[in-house]
């Protein structure tokens, strides 16, 4: 069920359809007899497929794969890439709050496993990237404490606390409540740079020097271990 749950995933981002804007619309269409790129589905995953698996699905799968302590690392990576790229989708981020996804979500970031927390703070930023509704969301989980906290640990691994960085710098952009508790926790944690408050979280010079700060911080305390 495993290795078949991950393949199924990995099937459902291959064969997504994905716009290109940049291509040129007059360019000619790959010919017919072409064959699209294919992966090794076994009966089991075929069946899975016949129902047409939606993307909330999908998601939904991928979060129980993660959550799943008998699954491998390996294809717990492959669930959370899978899962990264869907929310790329802003109706599919905007979706994990009906799906009752962010608190299992929130909840990988306090993993084991560095890799896991690493991913799961990447897939907080990508959600609320210039996406309001998901910046509303995280503010209400109490997801912006967990990722200052997360920045600030100084034995925790640098590429950990780096995509902390990133997830926190999409989640203050051009939302004040957002930049305003972002502010509280940083002073709160001891990092004194953030003491002159950004007053204006469309102020993006502003909140760049506050998240450039971190990653210097970042750099300069981090575990290298």
């Amino acid at each position: 069920m495993d290795k078949n749950l991950t393949n199924l995933l990995k099937w459902g981002i291959e064969h997504s359809t994905v716009s290109n804007p940049s291509a040129d619309p007059s360019a000619p269409s790959p010919p017919p007899s072409q064959p699209a790129p294919r992966s090794d589905l076994n009966p089991e995953i075929l069946s899975a497929l016949m129902g047409g698996p939606s993307d909330a699905d999908l998601m939904k799968a991928a979060m129980e794969v993660l959550h799943d302590p008998t699954t491998t690392l390996e294809n717990k990576l492959i669930a959370f890439d899978n899962f990264e790229q869907l929310i790329e989708s802003l109706d599919n981020a905007n979706n994990l709050s009906n799906l009752s996804l962010w608190t299992p979500l929130l909840a990988l970031l306090s993993h084991s496993e560095p890799e896991i927390r690493k991913y799961a703070a990447w897939c907080v930023g990508t959600a609320v990237q210039n996406n309001i509704k998901s910046q509303e969301r995280l503010l209400a989980m109490g997801g912006l404490p967990r990722l200052v906290k997360m920045i600030l640990a100084e034995d925790e691994q640098e590429g950990v606390r780096r995509k902390a960085v990133y997830a926190l710098s999409s989640a203050v952009r051009n939302y004040q409540p957002a930049l305003d508790v972002c502010h509280e926790e940083l002073v709160k944690g001891g990092h004194h740079e953030a003491e002159q408050k950004v007053g204006d979280a469309t102020d993006m010079d502003g909140v760049d020097r506050v998240m450039e700060g971190l990653k210097e911080r970042v750099k300069i305390t981090s575990n290298k271990a």
